[in-house]
């Protein structure tokens, strides 16, 4: 039996897959979400073979909850109402995808695939071309938000809400006006994904929001530092000075 999982915000639609579902008697539909906090939860628990996964849901979407899965993951048949330019990346590095409405015809072809790619055991190479998609997506377009964990619970904080980024080894860490989080980034990933308009490299380990900087100082030995709105203040390197002069102005 194919154990498989709905995820999907509207009703009507995850009423629709299960209806193209009722004649398969292979597969055993072993529960139903309705958010994506609910479905990473149940990804996590039930270890579904295959995720029927819609990609556009409020708060956390189908590419966050499988960016904040860990160890192996399920076949995902996505979901999707998303134009043909975002389907580009689909069609490179997707195991399959569905089309809003979604057709019968066109579902159990999907179904058909991720029955091959079970029987092949080929669930790897799917995770890894999954993660090649997510990557790929998120290197289209300036990131405007970060998936972080805290206290055991999946976070969504807005890029705009990071007063600054500074590097932890592999990881970087967000300073936001509520604490501090870690995401598994290295800062060159960071600096190719940032929106340049917001974000601005000041340091080799320290990124500052520009909406952020309340004024720049010297400091001793003819040193930088950038202020900070609310309190607190970062090093400004020689290397880097160029560039904030570009965007705040000359610094006497």
């Amino acid at each position: 039996m194919i154990s498989l999982l709905i995820v999907d915000d509207e009703p009507l639609a995850r009423a629709g897959l299960r209806d193209f579902l009722a004649d398969q008697r292979d597969v055993e539909v072993v529960g139903e979400c309705q958010d994506g906090p609910e479905a990473l939860e149940a990804i996590q628990r039930l270890h579904p073979d295959v995720v029927l996964l819609d990609v556009q849901m409020p708060g956390l979407g189908g590419f966050d909850v499988l960016a904040a899965l860990e160890g192996e993951l399920p076949l995902v048949i996505f979901v999707t109402a998303w134009d043909n330019y975002a389907l580009q990346a689909f069609e490179v590095h997707a195991v399959d995808y569905l089309l809003k409405p979604v057709e019968r015809a066109r579902f159990h072809q999907a179904l058909d695939q991720a029955r091959r790619q079970l029987h092949r055991r080929e669930t790897t190479d799917a995770g890894t071309r999954i993660a090649a998609l997510l990557d790929a997506l998120e290197r289209s377009g300036s990131r405007r938000r970060f998936l972080v964990k805290s206290a055991g619970r999946i976070r969504l904080i807005r890029a705009d809400q990071v007063r600054w980024i500074e590097a932890a080894g592999n990881y970087a860490r967000l300073h936001t006006q509520d604490g501090r989080h870690s995401v598994r980034q290295t800062m060159q990933e960071l600096e190719a994904q940032l929106d340049p308009s917001q974000f601005l490299r000041i340091h080799r380990s320290y990124f500052v929001n520009l909406d952020a900087v309340s004024e720049i100082q010297h400091w001793v030995k003819g040193d930088l530092v950038v202020l900070l709105k609310g309190g607190g203040s970062l090093p400004l390197s020689r290397a880097y000075r160029s560039r904030l002069e570009e965007r705040l102005g000359r610094l006497g």
